[in-house]
């Protein structure tokens, strides 16, 4: 990238500390601040060995130095595109918070994103990992996405077909696209419907709105229980460094699924349509002996053993010899496998 100038918007050498949420040093190359599809057009002509997007940084773990060049999405902007009889479309640009764009939603009176109130990080990041919480996933509400393939030079546009959407996975996940920069969200575009059913199955919510003594929530009341909710459990990055949930929650089979409840009944889990169970992980981890301990610069929050948190000055790789102590001791009570929720960059 030195054989050409650089364009105004990308700077050189930047400190990155300061744009993850678990504040771990590391400093990138080159950062490029993208706030426009034609800044991006400007980027397809310059080679690094190595790209990654990033958003609200709430979902990465820095092991180092990022040698090449980091995008860091910033392009606003939402808005009511149609409405029909049966729902309200809205699209936002990637650099939104998805906290305010959820809040946006329910303030103009459409309601359907309420379960994922207050999750960290930006829309454009939304459906890399099918963001979920309380019984509720991005796929549920995903109308469409434009990314700009950079190789090409190209805007597209993705259904939720093409999207592939799973559990806390897409296609830009399964394809790697998420790590090489190649396709960048730069808008996402949502279908809220006009037939609304509030989702209050999932135990702590549903005991926030029980102490709450609504038995018939509106929207509205279902977000103001889950940020209550979630305040309680995860701590503020900006006092308690840290990622938000650390690990996914493991899909197991039936059949180990079965043997764990029969184990350990006061075990959380859902069954899903395909028949595997779904097993909460923090339990787990709890369980496990790990919820509030430390291995030295990091530990696993007091109040949520989700979470991993950096107590001051950690380094990625401190972050990383912690998740692999927690998988291993969930892996010999449990024959369970955690998977990390972060990037490793």
């Amino acid at each position: 990238m030195r054989t050409q100038p650089l364009p105004d918007f990308v700077s050189a050498d930047v400190d990155l500390a300061g744009r993850t949420t678990l504040a771990l040093p590391g400093r990138a190359a080159y950062v490029a601040e993208v706030s426009s599809c034609r800044q991006l057009a400007q980027l397809a002509s310059l080679r690094s060995a190595r790209r990654f997007v990033l958003g609200g940084g709430s979902n990465v773990v820095l092991s180092g130095d990022f040698d090449g060049l980091l995008l860091q999405m910033a392009i606003a902007g939402r808005e009511l595109l149609a409405e029909d009889a049966d729902a309200w479309y809205v699209r936002a640009g990637a650099g939104e918070s998805w906290h305010q764009l959820v809040l946006w939603t329910l303030a103009c009176g459409w309601p359907g994103l309420e379960n994922l109130a207050l999750i960290p990080g930006t829309v454009g990041a939304a459906p890399i990992q099918n963001i979920g919480a309380y019984g509720l996933e991005l796929a549920d509400r995903f109308q469409s996405l434009e990314a700009f393939d950079v190789e090409r030079g190209r805007l597209l546009q993705l259904d939720r077909a093409a999207c592939r959407f799973a559990y806390r996975d897409s296609v830009f996940k399964q394809q790697g696209w998420h790590l090489d920069g190649s396709h960048v969200v730069t808008s996402v575009s949502l279908r809220l419907p006009k037939d609304w059913r509030p989702l209050t199955g999932y135990a702590d919510l549903a005991a926030e709105l029980d102490h709450r003594r609504l038995a018939r929530p509106d929207a509205l009341q279902i977000a103001d229980a889950v940020i209550a909710v979630r305040n309680r459990k995860l701590p503020d990055p900006a006092t308690v460094p840290n990622a938000g949930s650390f690990f996914q929650n493991p899909l197991v089979s039936a059949e180990l699924g079965g043997r764990l409840r029969r184990d350990f009944p006061e075990l959380p889990c859902h069954v899903q349509p395909d028949g595997r169970i779904k097993i909460a992980a923090g339990w787990l981890i709890e369980q496990a002996g790990w919820k509030g301990r430390d291995l030295g610069r990091v530990g696993m929050y007091e109040k949520q053993a989700l979470v991993l948190v950096n107590r001051g000055g950690a380094r990625g790789s401190e972050v990383m010899a912690l998740a692999r102590a927690v998988q291993d001791a969930v892996r010999q009570r449990f024959a369970v496998e955690l998977s990390p929720e972060p990037v490793l960059l």
